[in-house]
């Protein structure tokens, strides 16, 4: 059965029966039996109309560089006097007469161009192509009955009609003479079209609102993330890290950066980047770009590349290798992974300047501070190696997993322990269970937000990099110095809020991605859904329909039973469950803004089926 066009509740043009014009009318429902629509008129007329007699405003829109003036009627009248003939001959003079009236009417359709309205449209079937569209002004109140305009404008078609056919009775070198005159009169059209394209472009780029508070917040979050991260791993190896002690004292540069361990972590992001060249796992292809392509993406590759990362570190540690070295020198990795997403940063900027334009960011704006910050191209790939892809999965997400681990022998070893504490255990593993799910899972990031439209710049690079294995083993780090004894029946509430908090996310995800991979599967059979002019449906059912982001949701679930096993002595160890409601909070308000962009009508009954976003009858 084939797919509706039309979104219920969305404003459109609708053929008038029997007739040529075109009428703003609003899609009241669709019947797939018959494949035709109910609209409604602005006077209340109810009518079913076939597909085809149905068309998008934007495709009007695109067409009114080509209509004729405000004026259509007097336009029109014009015309056919100028080109009309009456059965007898007339004079040579007055034919000069007539065509030197007629060079006004160009110079008249070159200032006009830009005023046109399109309500109704006339589709002439005779006529050049700047009078096959003729548009009446919008000025059509909602109580106002328009069937009198209609037969005005059928009159008034006819006439035209009329006109033409007189016209095509002329002698063969006259009409060469006014084919002539068309085509100048086509050329300054396309020629205002293309001055108006380009004035357009300018403003869209100069009134395009930019995220995360423009240029001043992109400045404030790129310097003040590095010495947040500094505080914070500063903050943990104080005896007493509460918020009296803040800020904490600074070391010297000495302890602050070293050659060698910068050496040691370029060293385990190229051991990625050689892992991620290896030819495992199946290859399947993006979302289309904006051109039409499509990228190829190996998939599982981050879950095989784990593995053989684990056995690595396992022989490593087999043959003496001190991953206790990593725990004195957390701050300097930390320092040295923030040099190299700076580094990194730089060259993604560097090369985005070469790249076309169709492979740029949809969230660039052309000042070189925020697409640095933003990341200006985006899919940055050298070959088939892909930038952005690569560092989302590897070398951070499987890097947390090697500090929480380094984290647990520095707990056992600084405590003087035979066994890793029950709170460390707890801290490693829904951790771990979180990497190995996102890294098994991993086709499920082709569709966010920051594959499909933020670009490759500062913001990632760091994120990525940096911020996602040293602030998110925060928790292990924390309990090195400051052990915390849980007893099981405490465990075990712990335990149960991070599975049902697991449920949530990786069931909201699961359902999300198999309607979209087949919407038409019978197993999503029950789910209810809105359907968008885009031609996609929105789920109001199931996870989804509880709220707008289930996955969310579950996250910040996860996220408070990864800082619970902490206790309550301080407030550090929860800076990660803060810092994330932020984090999904925003992202969430980015989402909305572009499905409602995109989605338009259809988004806002989906917004009054489910009225919550995140949190159920909070918010």
């Amino acid at each position: 059965m084939p797919s509706r066009k039309f979104a219920d509740g969305e404003v459109v043009r609708g053929r008038w029966p029997g007739s040529s014009l075109y009428y703003e009318v609003e899609i009241l429902s669709h019947d797939s039996n018959s494949q035709l629509y109910t609209v409604k008129y602005k006077d209340g007329t109810e009518l079913e109309l076939k597909e085809n007699d149905i068309k998008p405003l934007t495709s009007f829109k695109q067409r009114k560089s080509g209509s004729s003036s405000s004026s259509p009627s007097r336009r029109r009248g014009s015309r056919s006097r100028s080109r009309s003939r009456s059965p007898g001959r007339p004079p040579r003079s007055s034919r000069r007469s007539a065509s030197v009236s007629h060079q006004p009417d160009v110079k008249e359709t070159k200032k006009e161009v830009l005023e046109v309205k399109l309500t109704p449209l006339v589709l002439k079937p005779f006529g050049n192509s700047i009078s096959r569209y003729n548009g009446e002004p919008e000025r059509i109140e909602r109580n106002e009955v328009p069937h009198k305009s209609i037969q005005e404008k059928l009159h008034l078609s006819q006439e035209s009609s009329c006109g033409s056919t007189q016209y095509s009775l002329r002698p063969r070198r006259e009409e060469i003479k006014f084919k002539e005159m068309d085509s100048k009169e086509e050329k300054v059209v396309a020629k205002a079209r293309a001055s108006s394209s380009r004035t357009f472009e300018v403003t869209s780029t100069q009134t395009k609102d930019l995220e995360f508070g423009g240029v001043p917040g992109a400045c404030l979050i790129m310097l003040g993330l590095p010495v947040l991260l500094l505080l914070l791993l500063l903050m943990c190896k104080q005896p007493d890290p509460s918020l009296l002690n803040f800020p904490p004292p600074l070391p010297a540069f000495n302890d602050l950066w070293e050659t060698r361990v910068f050496g040691a972590y370029l060293l385990w992001f190229f051991l990625q980047a050689l892992l991620y060249l290896l030819p495992i796992g199946k290859v399947v292809e993006g979302t289309p770009l904006t051109d039409g392509r499509r990228l190829k993406y190996r998939l599982n590759g981050g879950f095989y590349a784990f593995v053989l990362t684990a056995v690595i570190i396992g022989a490593s540690v087999c043959w003496g290798v001190e991953l206790y070295y990593v725990y004195n020198h957390f701050l300097q990795f930390a320092l040295g992974a923030t040099a190299f997403s700076v580094a990194l940063s730089v060259y993604l900027y560097a090369r985005a300047l070469k790249v076309p334009r169709n492979e740029l960011s949809p969230a660039s704006s052309g000042n070189a501070v925020y697409d640095f910050f933003v990341g200006h191209e985006l899919n940055p790939r050298i070959g088939a190696f892909d930038l952005k892809y690569f560092c989302e999965l590897r070398p951070g997400l499987i890097g947390w997993v090697l500090m929480n681990l380094v984290m647990l022998l520095a707990e056992m070893r600084f405590q003087n322990r035979a066994a890793p504490s029950l709170a460390m255990i707890l801290v490693n593993s829904f951790q771990l269970l979180y990497v190995v799910d996102a890294l098994w899972n991993e086709e499920a990031i082709l569709t966010t937000m920051d594959i499909i439209h933020d670009g490759f710049g500062f913001m990632l690079a760091f994120g990525d990099l940096v911020w996602v294995p040293f602030i998110y083993s925060l928790q292990a780090f924390y309990l090195v110095r400051h052990p915390n004894e849980i007893s099981w029946p405490v465990a075990c509430v712990i335990v149960a809020l991070k599975l049902s908090g697991y449920v949530i996310f990786r069931c909201a995800n699961s359902q999300k991605n198999a309607f979209r991979k087949n919407p038409t599967d019978p197993r999503l059979a029950h789910l209810k859904t809105i359907h968008t002019s885009t031609g996609k449906n929105l789920l109001v059912s199931g996870w989804w329909g509880f709220v707008r982001h289930p996955n969310y949701l579950g996250d910040l679930i996860m996220a408070l039973a990864w800082s619970l096993p902490c206790g309550f002595n301080h407030i550090l160890p929860y800076f990660y469950v803060a810092y994330f409601t932020v984090l999904l909070v925003h992202r969430e308000a980015r989402d909305e803004h572009h499905c409602r962009k995109k989605y338009g009508l259809a988004w806002e009954k989906y917004c009054q089926r489910v009225p919550y976003r995140i949190f159920p009858y909070i918010y």
